[in-house]
């Protein structure tokens, strides 16, 4: 691992603080805001596109392969990610994905079947866990540990509100043009506008061994205790909070796939337009990353646990209430409700798995916490792909869901102890 200067040179050269960063953090924020665009332009238009290969209706675990396939490469490359950028950097890696996502608006566009969009969301996945585990992983390093929730909130709320305008803007592209011609130019656009942007970037690496200098007035060494297993065998399995942190990831995951492949579906079989159901993901995407705004700032204050648990039954009571509605009276606060639940919960599951890693391996706790996160995509696809896929219905794949983020909850509220709501 390359070392910064020691104590009080490397801290003054790299202090720590969104207000003192705020150039590079609003660069960061510019970064996470085009990855969500590429995400979020798939979550309405790709189902539709699956009509181009006459995929039925029906057929539900044929549909979710392309989530499956972004879960499994997305959760593997979090992992890698966070190991990579320990050792080398974080600038290097953000760049890898944005090179990686080239591709994936060109297969879907040129696609002769329906596994060249399986393709399509493997690059994707390989986007995604390399520029969106980078963007939080600086936006934290540059932040002071008291602000560890706030970072994490701006963070995820810049890339979810990026999500549902993609989502509503790619929607609203497809009606005039065409599905795939609509993501070919969203998502070229898009990836020519990251890179153009990511040059002003700088690496964070060196804020990480500032931080390390000022608690340990050392330079940074590399031992066993940092290699990229141990921390991965340490978060998932032997540290109790940790492993109800991470089935805690694996769970919102699964309720995102809900929204991304059954929700869609279950819309469309009672009348909802593609536009319609732009709208009512975008409510859920935009409330969900707005609400960010203040829930991560507010774990800061009170402490992560309260904000993980209720947010866990808010969710699970969204999820339900979309279940019982069969128009958007019902489909519309539902929506908002599961974006309230997911804020509270998302960013500061990430906050507190940040609150137990020294910043040495903070690269690889993230990353192994965003590697059982994302698994949760290939998990819900297959899971919830199967139950539909049964029952020749959609409704208990959402029921089922529900159940399980209201379980999750309750193993996070006997198992976690409370981190944040101290200035460190």
């Amino acid at each position: 691992m390359r070392a910064e200067p020691r104590g009080a040179v490397a801290t003054a050269t790299y202090t720590r603080g969104i207000a003192a960063n705020r150039g590079q953090f609003s660069l960061q924020m510019l970064q996470v805001f085009f990855v969500g665009l590429v995400i979020g332009m798939e979550r309405v238009v790709i189902p539709a596109v699956a009509r181009d290969f006459g995929v039925a209706r029906g057929a539900f675990l044929y549909l979710a392969s392309f989530v499956l396939s972004f879960g499994l490469v997305k959760g593997t490359l979090n992992l890698v990610a966070g190991g990579l950028a320990d050792r080398f950097g974080r600038k290097p890696v953000l760049l890898a994905g944005w090179l990686a996502a080239i591709p994936i608006p060109v297969l879907i566009y040129f696609a002769p079947n329906w596994w060249w969009i399986v393709a399509a969301n493997a690059f994707l996945g390989v986007n995604q866990g390399f520029t969106w585990t980078m963007t939080v992983t600086s936006q934290i390093d540059l932040a002071s540990s008291h602000q560890r929730g706030l970072a994490v909130g701006i963070n995820e709320a810049t890339g979810y509100i990026a999500v549902g305008v993609a989502g509503l803007g790619a929607a609203l592209l497809a009606h005039q043009l065409g599905a795939r011609p609509a993501l070919l130019l969203f998502g070229l656009a898009t990836i020519i506008a990251a890179l153009a942007t990511l040059v002003r970037v700088r690496d964070t690496l060196a804020w990480v061994h500032a931080e390390h200098a000022e608690v340990h007035g050392t330079r940074p060494v590399v031992d066993d205790s940092h290699r990229l297993a141990a921390t991965f065998v340490r978060i998932s399995f032997r540290d109790r909070g940790g492993s109800a942190l991470c089935q805690g990831g694996v769970v919102n995951k699964i309720a995102d796939t809900l929204v991304w492949v059954m929700f869609p579906l279950y819309f469309s079989a009672y009348g909802a337009g593609l536009v319609e159901i732009g709208w009512l993901t975008g409510i859920y995407a935009v409330t969900w990353g707005l609400s960010q705004l203040w829930t991560g700032h507010l774990a800061d204050r009170i402490g992560r646990k309260r904000p993980l648990v209720v947010g866990f039954f808010l969710l699970a009571g969204g999820i339900a209430l979309t279940a019982l509605g069969r128009g958007a009276g019902l489909w519309v606060p539902a929506a908002a409700i599961m974006g309230v639940g997911m804020a509270l919960l998302y960013p500061n599951l990430i906050a507190a798995i940040s609150d137990r890693a020294p910043p040495l391996i903070r690269g690889k706790a993230l990353g192994t916490y965003r590697y059982w996160r994302d698994t949760g995509y290939a998990i819900g696809a297959l899971l919830l792909g199967s139950i539909a896929q049964f029952a020749h219905a959609v409704l208990p794949a959402i029921w089922t869901t529900a159940a399980l983020v209201a379980g999750s909850g309750l193993w996070i509220a006997i198992a976690v102890k409370d981190s944040g709501g101290v200035r460190r």
